[in-house]
This record gives structure tokens, sequence and C-alpha cells, in this order.
């Protein structure tokens, strides 16, 4: 497994993060769920990603029992705050920030999280009130970092020209595969000049990059894209889209790889990439993109791989 710095936090995470969304806590049972995390552990994987807003607490819950034993400085663990937790409890609020962080170490079952990120922007608060409210969770020992997810470039330029006298972010966690590449643009430029990770979510395009999806059939039962969450997945769900990624097939082939670690491969090669957050239901499913952090696969194949997807990906 590789090691990478977080941005200029001094904080080492492994190239792949496993995800809680949809999974632990909700989705899956406890003893799958903490199968998945021994399997996480044994493959290499020290970094944990959660929210609080994942089951309303009960993914941190579950990560804090699953948690329990292991060493702390022995993994990295984020959470993040913003969507609602009740009819009153949303946002980045001086308020909120302070309640919520309580709130996730104690489910968490733990002193401090490694890297506290806002979930979305908060254009109800002010910036400064914000910042200065993480600046507090960070000098107080209730996080070592701070990051964000999904924010504008001007949201994260007006953050960085608060810094200093508040704490500076270290992260960002966006979207990012081969199909969806919006934050090439601006997002990793501005990233790269300032010391900010990524640590990016969908790696896989919903699923979709791992070919189980074939253009004019029967969506599989069982899937994401049959799910109560399949919406944040139809602009992948297109024939032109699925036609495209079937051609990805034969490249996988001569890299000696599947076509899902394929594609977190070619993540993990982008210039500003630090981590690719993986979801798993089970460990076989963790060990297969888990290995993809260590794929020595020739930049001329992967640049194939995107030229072929140049036409269907979202920019």
């Amino acid at each position: 497994m590789q090691y990478r710095q977080l941005g200029d936090s001094g904080i080492r995470v492994s190239a792949i993060c496993l995800g809680s969304w949809l999974t632990y806590g909700a989705g899956v049972d406890d003893s799958a769920g903490q199968a998945c995390i021994d399997a996480a552990f044994e493959a290499g994987i020290n970094v944990i990603d959660t929210a609080n807003v994942y089951g309303i607490g009960a993914a941190e819950e579950f990560l804090g029992r699953a948690l329990q034993g292991r060493q702390r400085d022995s993994y990295v663990l984020a959470t993040k705050l913003f969507f609602p937790m009740s009819k009153t409890d949303r946002g980045l609020s001086a308020a909120q920030v302070a309640k919520q962080i309580d709130a996730s170490l104690t489910r968490l079952r733990t002193d401090y999280v490694d890297l506290y990120q806002c979930h979305r922007y908060d254009p109800d608060t002010p910036l400064e009130e914000t910042m200065a409210a993480l600046s507090t969770v960070v000098r107080s020992g209730k996080a070592r970092a701070i990051g964000f997810s999904e924010w504008a470039p001007d949201q994260i330029e007006a953050a960085l020209a608060l810094a200093p006298p508040h704490v500076k972010f270290v992260s960002s966690q966006p979207q990012y595969s081969l199909l969806y590449r919006r934050i090439e643009k601006k997002v990793i430029p501005i990233s790269i000049a300032s010391g900010i990770g990524q640590i990016v979510w969908s790696p896989l395009a919903q699923g979709v990059l791992s070919g189980k999806y074939r253009p004019g059939a029967a969506l599989p039962e069982g899937t994401r894209a049959t799910s109560e969450d399949a919406h944040f997945m139809r602009q992948f769900l297109t024939d032109p889209v699925l036609e495209a990624v079937q051609k990805l097939a034969p490249l996988a082939e001569r890299a000696g790889c599947t076509m899902a670690q394929l594609a977190i491969a070619w993540v993990l090669a982008q210039p500003g990439i630090t981590s690719a957050i993986v979801g798993a239901s089970r460990p076989d499913q963790l060990r297969e993109t888990a290995a993809a952090a260590d794929l020595a696969i020739d930049p001329a194949l992967l640049a194939e791989a995107a030229a072929i997807l140049e036409g269907v990906r979202i920019t």
C-alpha cells in the first residue's frame, strides 16, 4: 500500500481510503462491517472516512464500536458536518461546529479526529465564523486538521485568504473519476498551490466503471443502480456512457487487472490526488480495490483509457 502526505498537514494516509456512506451502521450488519474494517487494516488502509449524517449518526456509532481495541495513532479518522441531523441542527455556524464535533467524538468513542471536514459550503453562515469555529476545534485538540467537500473554487480561495489567523484547510473531498473530472479546471490547481490534498469520492463513478452495467441490459438486481440512492448515478447510466466503459475491458486485460482496479489506478496517478475513497460491504470487494494502489500500469495505457471516455465524461 502506498502512503502519501495529506496536503501540508504532515498526516500520512493510505492511497486507498475506506468510506462508510450507505454501508456501515445502515446498509450492512455489524459482523459484515467489522469484517470489512479488519480487511482494510490487513490491506494496509489506514484512513477511514465517515460523516455525522451517514445513518444519522449510525455510521459513526458503528466505527466507534469497530475500532475499539486498536491503537488510536495507528489509523487516521475523518468525519464531516453540515447536513441536517435534526430539524434544527444543520450547517456550519459556530454553535453547530461546537455541538457536532462533540457529538461525533462521543459516537466515535475517541478524544479527537484526525480530519474534520465541512460536508458542503454553508451560504447561511459567514465564512469567517465557520473558519474561527473550526480553528477552535483544532486548537482544542479535538481535530488535527480540517478540510472541505465539494466547495467551489471561489469559496476555497476565500477560506484560504482567512488563514492566518485561522487554521488553514489541508484537504478537499470532491467527486472524481474517469467519468467525472470537473475539479481538474480550478480546484486541483488551487489546491496544489495551497497545500491541499484531494481525498476523492466515487472513483468508480458509483460502480459504473467496474463494467457491471451493460448498455441495453436490465440493471442487475441488488446493485446501487436499483436502490433508492440511484439518483446519484443516473448521469452515468446512459447507453453512450456504458458503451464507452465496456471499451475499457481490453485495456484492463492488457494491464493484468480488473476494470475497477484500472479506474482507481488512473485516479491515483493524477496530479494532486492523495487518496481514493472506496466502499465495501464484503471483504473481497475491499481486497480487490485496495490492490489498485500497488499496480504499476503504463502511463500510456492510462492515457488511452481517458481518451476512450473523452466524449462522455463530465467536465
